[in-house]
């Protein structure tokens, strides 16, 4: 089962769900908002990619966030602070064939559905 996570007003999401169907992938959504997120699921995207990869540090709700909370995040306690704060979560994350990729790029959607 494909499922791709994110939010559905961003561009990125939006893309990569525009290109999923154009190419005939059937996939689920999983909007990261909905409350539908778990700490199992992000503890297993953190140990496929890398907290580095996941967390969006650019990002308003990054910017937002009280600077002792910055300081304080490490391996210990990101899972929380992720599913706590999902839009904080790089997008989209695609969940494929038992791979996680984080980001979308036409190219690289290619690649992982024609390996």
């Amino acid at each position: 089962m494909t499922v791709l996570y994110g939010i559905k007003n961003c561009d990125s999401v939006k893309k990569a769900r525009t290109w999923l169907s154009e190419q005939g992938y059937a996939h689920d959504f999983c909007d990261l908002r909905s409350g539908d997120l778990n700490l199992k699921t992000v503890v297993r995207w953190i140990e496929m990619t890398s907290s580095d990869v996941l967390l969006n540090r650019r990002g308003t709700t990054w910017r937002k966030l009280d600077s002792a909370i910055k300081e304080s995040v490490n391996q210990e306690n990101i899972a929380e602070l992720l599913l706590a704060n999902p839009t904080l979560i790089k997008r989209p994350v695609l969940d494929y064939d038992g791979r996680i990729t984080v980001g979308f790029k036409p190219e690289l959607y290619s690649t992982i559905f024609n390996h």
